[in-house]
């Protein structure tokens, strides 16, 4: 079964977990706004695999992709204009985005190509940003131990920071900026935490990079 299908399948599970874990999911909502605040106003950005327009909704963003059509309609239920197409295959011209979002980059089937399409959609000095789990802290590994029963973690492909400075460089940023929210375990987390600069203490990192 591939990413897309198992979202098309659990979406109810998928929203279920945002309401069981309020305080991680607005913890995660918080590093990627701090984020998002360092950007110039009134700037033209999307999200690329939104899913239900979790974040996408309350961070303003108004469009973006997503390949599961039962997560997309979700989202346009939300008031989000969606694409159903892959990270992969942006169906954008060049140069049309200040930003482009990508949250959990670890359901991708290949973050560089998806990161190569984000490099070409921006315009010069455009930024790109993504929220991921670093997979030397706790909660990927809790993840990744446990993920032959795990509906959506099964097929992850967790990253590290070394990796993710990698290949953002590779795909032509520059100035990478780093911020991290979840210290503790999943189910430790239980208030809304503030964002901390740099990472190697939170799960769960925010990095905004510059095209160059």
């Amino acid at each position: 079964m591939t990413h897309t299908e198992i979202f098309d399948r659990h979406v109810e599970e998928y929203e279920k977990w945002y309401e069981d874990y309020s305080e991680v999911y607005h913890s995660e909502l918080a590093a990627i706004r701090e984020q998002l605040l360092k950007l110039p106003e009134n700037i033209r950005g999307i999200e690329v695999g939104l899913g239900t327009g979790r974040f996408a909704l309350p961070l303003g963003i108004k469009e973006g992709v997503e390949p599961s059509r039962s997560m997309a309609e979700k989202a346009i239920n939300r008031g989000i204009e969606v694409i159903e197409v892959l990270a992969e295959r942006l169906p954008y011209g060049d140069l049309q985005f200040d930003f482009v979002l990508f949250v959990t980059v670890c359901h991708l089937a290949s973050l560089k190509n998806a990161l190569a399409e984000a490099h070409r959609v921006l315009k010069h000095e455009g930024s790109v940003l993504i929220g991921f789990l670093d997979k030397d802290r706790s909660i990927a590994q809790q993840y990744i131990e446990k993920r032959h029963r795990s509906t959506f973690f099964a097929k992850a492909n967790f990253y590290t920071v070394d990796r993710i400075q990698t290949l953002l460089k590779e795909a032509g940023f520059k100035n990478l900026e780093f911020n991290q929210t979840l210290f503790g375990d999943l189910d430790e987390i239980e208030e809304i935490q503030i964002p901390k600069p740099g990472f190697g203490e939170g799960s769960f990192l925010v990095v905004k990079a510059t095209k160059k």
